[in-house]
């Protein structure tokens, strides 16, 4: 190796040097901050930049193999294997979305308007388990069930759940072919189900198309709000009566989806915009 690696400053030199190509300045420094984190298990912001600190054989062997997964453009939570979410740690792969910062502004907005819930909540296509194992640590009194279709993520989500110490059930069924076997009624249904239109994959990043996977991600142009009129098919059957309905949107799709909501028994129906002042939200409640 070119650079010799004994401290933090060597590290962050490193990183910066080889992935000069692949991200900006900006990027690069996050992506050190948390290498050398998650590495090295430093949690002090004094000790995560004091640049003297020396590192161990393991920690370089670590990080030389982390930043030459990183240059062929993997996301750094594949890479790493975890992200936090609402304050939880969440463990990653392939088979799970990377969730996003308007999921978490989802969360928060369940937990800001349902303080000390104690009733079910469902999480439909719950993916790594990062929507309900947050709303299972901030609503304990709460009775949190996630749905997912995908084996690989169910895994993933219970070993979540036991990491972040919280009780969540989690089992295998399909939106779009619903088995109500052992399904009980809710007072919250929550959903970040998949949205994003084939047409719309030429706008997304490229590193996303490469390792995320699809079947979290897309839905066909003919059919963009399928999942949703699934979940609201299903909600009239164990939602009960006041229940409250969340879902994550497509910031194109929250008029359109309003109106299929409307056709549905809700009242106090809202599209929601995030921090970037997109429609990433939708909300209602159904009529009593």
């Amino acid at each position: 190796m070119a650079v010799k690696i004994q401290t933090i400053k060597d590290i962050r030199f490193h990183i910066k040097k080889e992935l000069a190509e692949v991200y900006n300045d900006h990027e690069i420094k996050v992506i050190s901050d948390i290498l050398i984190r998650t590495v090295t298990g430093i949690k002090k912001l004094h000790q995560l930049y004091d640049n003297r600190q020396e590192i161990t054989d393991n920690e370089k062997e670590t990080i030389t193999m982390f930043v030459n997964e990183l240059k062929t453009g993997k996301p750094i939570q594949y890479v790493t294997g975890e992200t936090t979410f609402y304050n939880c740690l969440i463990k990653l792969n392939t088979s799970t979305l990377i969730p996003r910062p308007e999921t978490e502004e989802l969360v928060d907005l369940i937990l800001k308007e349902n303080r000390g819930f104690s009733e079910n909540i469902i999480d439909f296509g719950s993916g790594s388990g990062c929507i309900s194992i947050a709303l299972a640590s901030n609503l304990p009194l709460s009775m949190v069930s996630g749905i997912e279709i995908s084996e690989e993520a169910i895994e993933i989500a219970k070993s979540n759940a036991e990491l972040n110490k919280v009780k969540v059930t989690f089992s295998k069924n399909d939106i779009l072919n619903f088995d109500f076997t052992n399904v009980e009624n809710t007072g919250i249904i929550v959903s970040n189900p998949p949205y994003v239109r084939d047409s719309e994959k030429k706008q997304m990043a490229e590193n996303v198309l490469a390792f995320e996977p699809p079947l979290a991600l897309f839905v066909s142009d003919s059919e963009p709000l399928i999942y949703y009129v699934s979940i609201l098919k299903i909600a009239d059957q164990i939602l009960l009566p006041g229940g409250k309905l969340y879902f994550e949107i497509n910031e194109a799709m929250g008029q359109p989806l309003r109106q299929v909501v409307a056709s549905f028994d809700y009242t106090g129906i809202e599209v929601v915009r995030d921090l970037n002042d997109k429609e990433r939200i939708l909300k209602a409640i159904k009529n009593v």
